[in-house]
Formats: C-alpha cells, sequence, structure tokens
C-alpha cells in the first residue's frame, strides 16, 4: 500500500469515527501541513465544514459554536505558531467546561528541532488546560492501525464530554506527501468495520443517596431564611427544577443573568435578579444574613454578591457541581455537592415542609428587588447611557435566539439592567477566564448554531476581536451587534484607578479614537447609530429584519456613565433603607 494510501485510509477512518460519535462540525483554519485532515473533513458528507482565515478568530468561532450547540466541535489547523493562536480560547474552553477538539497538524518527528520552517514544540502545548493530549502515529493503512485511527478518534471525543466538558488536543505528524487520494474506494472502512470501532459509551448521572438528601432537608427546614442562588449555567432545563424547589421551600431565588433562569417559560415569582444593586450597602446586607446559601452553577457575575458571601463566612454553603470542581472564590468553609442539579432539586422538593415558614423572608427580598427595579427601569436620558441600551435590548429582542455578551462593563450591564423576561433567551458570555478577546469571534459562532444572535459588546473588545467580522459576513449568519463605545475601558471608571488623574487615561481609559463605522464598511455590515433609547429599540427591531451582520452604535461617556449609575444605585438603597423607619 503506498503511503497516500495509507494517509488517506488513516485520516478518513479518524474522521468518520468522530461523526460516528456525533461530530457534526470542524472549524478550519487553512494552511499546508494540515491539509490530509482538512481535505477529508471537507469531503465527509455528514461534517459542515467552517473555514475561518484568522487562527485565534478560528478557535473562538469553534467554542462560540459548541457553547451554543452544546456539542463539541472539531477545530483543525497547520503546525507552528498557528496552534499557539488557538490557545486563549482553549484557556476559555477549560474554564468554561466548553467541548473543543483541537486538532493541531505537525511535523514528522524526523523535522522536528533541527530548525526545519514551520515546526515548534507541540507536544502537550496547551498544558493543563487541556483533559487530555494525545501524539498519533506516523500514518499506516494496516487493519490495526486504521482501528488504532478510530479508537483514538473515539477516545479524544469522549473525554471533551466526559465529567466537566472542556478542550482536548490531539497532534498530527505527517509526512509529505500531504493530498489524499479520493479515487480510491471505501475510504470511510466497510460496513464490516464499523460495527466494532467505537468506544460505546453508557454514563449515568451522579446523585446524593436518601440519607444525604434527609439531612440537607433537615437543616432546611430548621433554618427559615434559606437563599438559592444560580451562577452561570448552560443548562436550560435547570430553571424549571430550581424554580419549582425555590416554591417549593419558599426561598429567594438570587439569579445570574447567566444562569438560564431570567429567560423562558418557568415561573418566576421567586426570582430576585436586582440584588447587584442593593447588596452594595454594607448596611442591607447584614440586614439580609441567611441561615444557608445553596449555589448551583458558577460564581455569579456580581462583586456585590461577592461581597455579601465573604460577610457571611458562618453561614453554611453549599455549592452543588455536576461532576467535580470548588468553584468558590469566597474562602468560606463550603461544602460541595457532587450531583446532578436538576435531579438534586427533584429530590429536595420531595422533601419540602407542609408549613412554609419563610414569607417574611421572602417578601423583604422582594421588596427590595421590586424596588431596584423600579429606579433601574425608569426614565430615559437626552443621550443614551448603556444601562439604557441593556433595557432597550432586553425589551425588543426577538424570542428563541441568543444573547451573547462580552465582559467588563456589557456583562455588568446586563446584569444590573435585564431583567425577567417569558421569552426563550440564551445568555451567553466568555466567563472562564474573562478575557474581552475573541468575543466577536465566539458570538459569530453561536450564530453558526442556527439561531439570530445579538452581541452587546464595548468598544475595546470591539476592536480586539475585528477580524471575527469576516466569518460573518463570509456565512451571511445573522448576527446584530450592538457596540457601546465610551471610547475605552468603562469599567475602570468604577474602580479605585478612576482617583489616578494624571495616569488614568493612558494605562486605565485607553482611548482609540477609532470611526468604527469604517470596519462596518469593511465587512459589509449594515452600520448605524443609536443616540437614544427609543431610537435604539427602533435600530433593533429593524436589523432583526436583516439577514447578515448589522451592527448598531452606541456612543456614551465614561464619566457621566460612572455618575448615572452611582445615581441609581443611591437611590436604590436610600429608599430601601427608609422603609426600615
Amino acid at each position: 500500500m503506498s503511503y497516500t494510501e495509507s494517509l488517506t485510509r488513516y485520516t478518513a477512518n479518524f474522521v468518520d469515527e468522530l461523526v460516528k460519535n456525533g461530530m457534526t462540525d470542524v472549524v478550519i483554519s487553512p494552511g499546508s501541513r494540515s491539509t490530509p485532515l482538512a481535505l477529508v473533513f471537507l469531503e465527509h458528507p455528514s461534517i459542515k465544514e467552517w473555514v475561518v482565515i484568522d487562527e485565534r478568530s478560528a478557535a473562538f468561532f469553534a467554542l462560540g459554536l459548541a457553547k451554543k450547540s452544546k456539542r463539541p466541535v472539531a477545530l483543525l489547523c497547520t503546525s507552528g505558531t498557528a496552534a499557539a493562536n488557538y490557545y486563549p480560547a482553549v484557556v476559555e474552553a477549560f474554564y468554561s467546561r466548553v467541548p473543543l477538539l483541537v486538532l493541531t497538524a505537525d511535523r514528522p518527528h524526523e523535522l522536528r528541532q533541527i530548525g526545519a520552517p514551520q515546526a515548534i514544540e507541540q507536544i502537550k502545548m496547551y498544558g493543563d488546560y487541556v483533559k487530555w493530549f494525545h501524539e498519533m502515529a506516523i500514518p499506516e493503512g494496516t487493519p490495526e492501525m486504521l482501528q488504532y485511527a478510530r479508537q483514538k478518534a473515539a477516545q479524544a471525543f469522549a473525554y471533551t464530554e466526559q465529567g466537566n466538558k472542556g478542550p482536548v488536543q490531539v497532534n498530527f505528524p505527517f509526512r509529505e506527501p500531504l493530498t489524499p487520494d479520493f479515487t480510491l474506494s471505501d475510504i470511510w472502512g466497510t460496513a464490516e468495520d464499523r460495527p466494532f470501532s467505537s468506544m460505546n459509551r453508557i454514563e449515568g448521572v451522579k446523585h446524593l443517596a436518601e440519607e444525604q438528601v434527609q439531612k440537607l432537608a433537615a437543616l432546611f427546614d430548621s433554618s427559615p431564611k434559606g437563599l438559592i442562588v444560580c451562577g452561570p449555567e448552560m443548562d436550560g432545563n435547570f430553571a424549571d427544577a430550581v424554580s419549582c424547589l425555590a416554591q417549593a421551600w419558599n426561598v429567594p431565588v438570587l439569579a445570574d443573568p447567566l444562569s438560564q433562569v431570567r429567560t423562558g417559560r418557568h415561573d418566576k415569582s421567586h426570582v430576585i435578579e436586582g440584588y447587584d444593586a442593593f447588596l452594595r450597602d454594607s448596611e442591607i446586607r447584614e440586614r439580609l444574613q441567611p441561615d444557608y446559601i445553596i449555589r448551583f452553577g458558577a460564581m455569579p457575575v456580581s462583586k456585590a454578591y461577592l461581597f455579601f458571601v465573604k460577610e457571611n463566612k458562618a453561614v453554611p454553603q453549599f455549592v452543588v457541581e455536576e461532576n467535580e470542581g470548588f468553584r468558590d472564590p469566597s474562602g468560606n468553609d463550603t461544602v460541595y455537592i457532587y450531583a446532578d442539579p436538576e435531579q438534586l432539586c427533584r429530590q429536595l422538593i420531595k422533601k419540602a415542609p407542609d408549613e412554609q415558614k419563610s414569607a417574611a423572608w421572602l417578601r423583604e427580598w422582594q421588596r427590595y428587588n421590586q424596588i431596584a427595579k423600579d429606579y433601574l427601569l425608569s426614565g430615559e436620558e437626552a443621550q443614551v447611557t448603556e444601562g439604557e441600551a441593556v433595557r432597550g435590548m432586553a425589551e425588543v429582542i426577538p424570542d428563541q435566539t441568543t444573547l451573547y455578551v462580552g465582559n467588563s462593563m456589557a456583562v455588568r450591564d446586563v446584569d444590573s439592567f435585564f431583567m425577567v423576561s417569558p421569552k426563550n433567551i440564551s445568555i451567553l458570555c466568555n466567563r472562564g477566564a474573562n478575557g474581552i478577546d475573541g468575543v466577536i469571534s465566539s458570538a459569530v459562532g453561536a450564530a453558526a448554531a442556527g439561531e439570530r444572535v445579538t452581541l452587546l459588546i464595548g468598544d475595546l473588545s470591539f476592536f480586539h476581536d475585528m477580524n471575527g467580522l469576516l466569518a460573518a459576513k463570509q456565512y451571511q449568519l445573522p448576527i446584530t451587534i450592538v457596540l457601546v463605545n465610551n471610547n475605552g475601558g468603562g469599567i475602570f471608571s468604577f474602580l479605585p484607578q478612576a482617583n489616578d488623574k494624571q495616569h488614568f487615561e493612558a494605562i486605565f481609559g485607553t482611548p482609540v479614537d477609532l470611526p468604527f463605522e469604517k470596519a462596518g464598511a469593511l465587512y459589509g455590515a449594515d452600520y448605524t447609530v443609536a443616540a437614544t433609547e427609543t431610537a435604539l429599540k427602533t435600530k433593533l427591531k429593524q436589523s432583526y429584519q436583516l439577514s447578515g451582520l448589522s451592527i448598531i452604535e452606541v456612543r456614551t461617556n465614561r464619566d457621566e456613565n460612572a455618575a448615572w449609575h452611582r445615581e441609581k444605585w443611591n437611590r436604590i438603597m436610600a429608599e430601601i433603607k427608609e422603609g426600615w423607619q
């Protein structure tokens, strides 16, 4: 068998096994050494390929697609620094638990460490940021090696999904010639081979034993001031279970905007979404000391909530993890519960007391929440503010769509101003490493999953990832970008660094003074500017009638924005405390 035939059958069996395990999409960064896999992916009838030229953009595109579709996505590049450009997205995928299968083509062993071009050290190059690494053998076409290729494909796919989902790297050393021969017969393997090639998996879910549930229920029953907290979470089915749990135990639910609990058809009568505004006050935090806290999902975005938790170190806190991990930066003596969150909710619902004891406790949270919402949702400025941009967007965003949110101020304003809604809106954000890079590409990747996306992003984050707009243009993906342009790093205006007037603008404010409408023109976007909240809502509705890329710029002033936010917060906290008299 010639090397070309071996190469063809080896790579074809690997790709076919990925498909057999459930792979549907691959994101390809063009290059030479990756030619065998790239062409085989394009040839396979069950794979949808996305070609994204810039490697960093491609990796975040794949991350957004995997995050939205909730299934592994393959990511392929050539050898050398192409693989290094994947690093930021691999880190994000690891911390945000997104399944990515990173396939890095490489020079063969004889061309390594001798000065050959485009050859860098790719063995375990992502370190502990991947769940599993494997270097494939040089392609051979024997039955044993084709079986090996299938076995490693199935194994790699499985590792992306087992336990906490995450990224996996498989490194492929390829010798030349690199072009497969698709005139060969049965390159995907014969029908007789396929039934025996997969590693079939049957996975159960973790759950607590009856006596463990009984102990938790006994504690909750003796402690009427309970608090359920829902942090960032991808499972939309969880929202109904946790809302039923809150009703059964009659306790408030502090719902982060990324928890998927603020939106949807489930009951939200116990949901508190305005907590970030009033937990900024130390006296209010002290008054709302709970008897216990049970948290689902990652740590909420709100820093005020973090202060609240840290000040209640003596309060029993339980963090529920579906598989493993220790996500609690509070430093408290936390009890970790490793169980399926939805099933745990159902178990605790069955143990709810016959008589509810916490009506006053719930009403107090609801009263404070309503005061916060009244102020946060009232008024309209002559020049649109960043908070107004979020609440206007929340009002008109279509049902059955996705909101992707940038980090820094964008996600914090969504936390403050995106209230509960009956619409089925998925709210996504790259909160693993909390970086501002790759956000456009991630949102465009989410749009590739087939659902319209609205992206809320700041100007610095937009600048970091303008290359991500090319895929939106190339594939005519339905995405509306709300670009909040405050000419710099707006979040720093809320931090102590703002007091350093001498160095603030150069180091923290970092104005870029860019005419972003030219970027819109470069990538064929429908570009417009909205000056008021009413105008923004009108332009958003118009953009949702378009098929491709739309950009709506909202221009704000950093100092005025900080003052507007603080005035809202101060009024909320003052009215709450007036009610104590």
